[in-house]
């Protein structure tokens, strides 16, 4: 079956992972940037407010009190907005950079820092109209349509909402100073940000949760990619079996080498053997030279009566070497007296005290 028949249903590996973060292809939901640069938003203007309030008052005194004396025209009315707006830019330049820092920190809290280049290096594919009409009419393009809507819908409901309650308040603006009118509409403002921060959460969690499930579901990987993406970074499963046997076959001669200088074999009698080996003047305690089951066990026992090497059935000492006792290793201490008395007895057969 072809490559592209495949079902993908394998988790994208962190090879794969690691190769879309290199791309720029990350797990990430503008609607937490959103939210939180709206956060720092309310907090600089519930922080700066007051001092807002008092700029903003002394602009609307500064340039409508002395309308009457300004002389109108192009140059004047043109100075006079630019005025205006430099203004107000300040004015709003805290709300502004607590939201555009927040903002970032968000960002950067979802996909930390990273840098891609092929994200800049330009693709023409994408000026080809039949596959942006195509992105046009995706699933993702209705999604995020619809997120919209509901944003717009959810928003727009909790503004009016909160405005319809304060229509007594909007009637008395008339009678107010211009301090006590823009206290006001800092008031209603905040009210209304602090609940579409709250909306913008809800709305960000389940739009997060949607990106990580779209995210995992376009990087899903077919079992013959997992397979070859194996081969690629640990080696071909067959040659790694193959060196695996070699190497086992290896340490296997080895351990048959060592048998005919081993003291005793120590059976189970017919499933199990273990070969000891000591050497009082060079070994503190006997060690496990080779040891085996089934047809080892057997290859152990035939060299063994080959080179005259005594074979002692013991079957509770032969199970608790063979499991407990590595290769090369020295017999632990509670094991020396039931050792040393088959050394004794081996050594009697010698006829060595």
């Amino acid at each position: 079956m072809a490559e592209s028949d495949q079902e993908k249903t394998e988790q994208a590996t962190p090879k794969r992972q690691r190769e879309s973060r290199e791309k720029g292809q990350v797990v990430s939901s503008k609607e937490i940037s959103s939210a939180f640069a709206l956060f720092g938003a309310i907090c600089a203007f519930y922080t700066a407010g007051p001092w807002m309030v008092h700029r903003m008052t002394g602009v609307m005194y500064r340039y409508l009190g002395d309308l009457n004396s300004v002389y109108v025209n192009e140059d004047s009315i043109l100075t006079l907005l630019l005025n205006i707006m430099s203004d107000y830019v300040l004015i709003a330049f805290p709300v502004m950079l607590a939201g555009l820092i927040l903002g970032i920190a968000a960002t950067v809290a979802q996909v930390g820092f990273t840098f891609s280049p092929d994200v800049l290096m330009p693709d023409f594919s994408k000026f080809n109209p039949v596959q942006g009409m195509g992105k046009f009419f995706s699933f993702r393009s209705l999604v995020e349509v619809f997120k919209s809507l509901i944003k717009i819908f959810v928003l727009g409901w909790l503004a009016y909402r909160l405005i319809k309650g304060e229509t007594q308040g909007l009637s008395l603006l008339i009678q107010m100073d211009v301090r006590d009118i823009w206290v006001f509409v800092g008031r209603v403002s905040l009210k209304i940000c602090l609940y579409a921060f709250l909306a913008m959460i809800i709305i960000a969690g389940t739009d997060y949760f949607y990106q990580w499930w779209q995210f995992q579901k376009e990087h899903r990987m077919t079992k013959q990619e997992v397979k070859e993406e194996t081969r690629q970074t640990e080696g071909d499963p067959k040659i790694k079996a193959r060196i695996r046997s070699i190497q086992i076959e290896m340490a296997r001669r080895r351990m048959m080498a060592a048998v005919p200088l081993s003291t005793v074999i120590i059976t189970n009698p017919t499933h199990l053997a273990v070969a000891l080996q000591y050497e009082s003047k060079k070994m503190k305690a006997p060690k496990v030279v080779a040891k085996g089951a089934g047809y080892i066990a057997e290859k152990i026992k035939e060299i063994a009566k080959t080179h005259h090497i005594p074979i002692v059935e013991n079957k509770p000492l032969a199970r608790v070497l063979f499991k407990s006792v590595r290769m090369g290793a020295s017999i632990p201490l509670e094991l020396y007296k039931s050792v040393a008395e088959i050394l004794a007895y081996v050594y009697r057969l010698k006829g060595r005290r």
